[in-house]
């Protein structure tokens, strides 16, 4: 069982910025891909953004595309997710997440991950 431990969160005005980094418990290299996902109260858990081992490219999130950016450091075993120009509709719990098994199911969908950290709480005032 990989462990993610997520941290970085906080309580910050709207238009600051914000790093959240989740540290993986095992060599980021023998896992999939990682992602970020976020669940605001009373709502689903939605995708935010993904990386992969090999991708050049990540892949986001319509309504976050611009301002967060995802990243991983390989030599720490630790992905972050940068998030700038942050709103109050940012405001949730911030989960990573790590696939270690092959799927089928698109890297954007909660199915895809089949390890998840404990959340982080980002919260924006107005």
């Amino acid at each position: 069982q990989v462990q993610l431990v997520e941290s970085g969160g906080g309580m910050v005005q709207a238009g600051d910025s914000l790093r959240l980094s989740c540290s993986v418990s095992e060599r980021s290299s023998s896992l999939l891909a990682m992602g970020w996902f976020r669940q605001a109260p009373g709502k689903e858990r939605e995708f935010v953004a993904t990386i992969s081992w090999s991708d050049i490219s990540p892949y986001y999130a319509d309504s976050v595309k611009g301002r967060f950016t995802i990243s991983r450091d390989n030599a720490i075993d630790t992905v972050y997710l940068q998030i700038s120009s942050l709103k109050p509709e940012d405001t949730a719990v911030y989960y990573c997440a790590a696939s270690s098994i092959v799927t089928q199911m698109p890297r954007t969908t909660r199915g895809y991950y089949d390890n998840w950290g404990q959340g982080t709480q980002v919260t924006v005032s107005s």
